[in-house]
């Protein structure tokens, strides 16, 4: 496709865009969200805010990376396909090339004994902007008591039954019960549904492909594609979803992976910029580090792919109808459930990463002073992820 002059400038300009949110946003998919508001909506105004929710409701109703999926049906609506294709890569590609360099600097600390304790601060700092970012998305986007109520039920129940299911359950669960205020929305005339089947094609042409060349060849790599496309394509609800179901496959069943391996990785994830599906690159390039620098860069390379290529499927598949679909007042009185049972799975996960934190004090003070400077404060995120290294560093 053949973009005029000043439209391919624009793209270049939003791409650079892209580059520097990957480079900045650490967090989960709340924080990523305050700060596309920030920059996409706010500064640059390539889509408004409302559409933004929109397409971030729609991307909680499908199997992937929130965030990811986001940031690619973005470039979709405003560039197609070439573009949402770029805005994956350049969103992807800085995370997945810092994974790939951890992955190899903890294989090459392993063997010369050099502790990991400088990561000591990050973890807490992490909770701490789960926390923030959740409350500050609901304060946007719930706006009476039903909405509040959501929260509530959804921290709870995801708080008490932590459970991959429990993820689209409570979004669905949500978005079926707000769903039923649809008559305080105005009617909106509506068009047909045109659904194109295509990018569910190439979905399972891809997922049947991968499992019968693995089984075939017995490559690991491949097999490693075809693990990561698998859980790329039934994960709901983000990176904290994702943790423990790579954490059951590769280290207790296939054993990949050490449990001090993992757990580095996680730490890690909290220090690497952009998706936190980056933990997906790390666990690949540990699975291949006996095949030394080369096989761990492959490893990273097509984790990377398997893990983000489901969701851009989905988004591909989703996206087209969805302008006419969110003409149903059903539909749209929904969002506000969706938002609210999101916002409510963010919290619950903080709360069961800040729950072994409870009994030292240092990481309980890092939460707090971490709140503090978030509400009080406009420090940039990454500034105060690097102070968090310093004093790691430091003590």
């Amino acid at each position: 496709m053949a973009y005029p002059p000043i439209r391919r400038f624009r793209y270049i300009i939003y791409l650079m865009d892209i580059l520097l949110l990957s480079l900045t946003a650490f967090g989960g998919a709340q924080v990523h969200l305050m700060m596309m508001i920030e920059r996409l909506v706010r500064k640059r105004r390539y889509i408004t805010e409302e559409e933004l929710l929109e397409l971030q409701a729609l991307c909680q109703l499908l199997p992937g990376p929130s965030s990811t999926q986001t940031v690619t049906a973005i470039g979709l609506k405003i560039g197609g396909q070439p573009l949402a294709y770029l805005s994956l890569l350049v969103w992807s590609l800085p995370a997945m090339v810092l994974m790939t360099l951890a992955a190899i600097g903890i294989h090459y600390l392993e063997r010369n004994s050099v502790s990991l304790g400088f990561t000591r601060f990050v973890g807490p700092m992490a909770v701490a902007f789960l926390i923030y970012g959740a409350y500050a998305i609901a304060r946007k986007v719930i706006h009476n008591l039903q909405g509040w109520s959501f929260l509530i039920i959804s921290t709870v129940l995801a708080y008490l039954y932590p459970s991959p299911y429990m993820t689209p359950v409570l979004i669905i669960s949500g978005g079926i019960a707000a769903s039923l205020n649809f008559q305080k929305h105005e009617k909106m005339e509506k068009g047909p549904i045109r659904i194109r089947w295509r990018p569910i094609i190439f979905w399972i042409s891809v997922l049947i492909t991968a499992a019968i060349v693995g089984k075939v060849t017995n490559s690991l790599p491949v097999r490693l594609f075809e693990n990561f496309y698998r859980n790329g394509s039934l994960v709901f609800g983000g990176g904290q979803v994702l943790i423990p179901i790579l954490y059951n496959e590769f280290v207790e069943f296939k054993s990949y992976l050490t449990d001090q391996e993992f757990l580095a990785g996680m730490a890690l994830t909290q220090v690497v910029p952009g998706p936190v599906f980056s933990i997906a690159t790390f666990v690949g390039s540990v699975s291949m580090q006996s095949e030394g620098v080369t096989g761990q860069i492959i490893g990273g390379f097509v984790a990377t792919a398997g893990i983000f290529l489901p969701g851009t499927f989905f988004i591909f598949f989703a996206y087209p109808f969805w302008d006419q679909l969110k003409k149903y007042r059903g539909i749209r009185a929904s969002l506000q459930g969706i938002h609210a049972a999101s916002c409510g799975l963010t919290i619950a996960a903080a709360m069961s990463l800040f729950q072994p934190m409870l009994t030292d004090w240092q990481p309980l003070l890092t939460v707090i002073v971490t709140l503090l400077v978030l509400a009080f404060t406009k420090f940039p995120s990454y500034l105060i992820i690097l102070g968090g290294l310093i004093l790691g560093l430091a003590f």
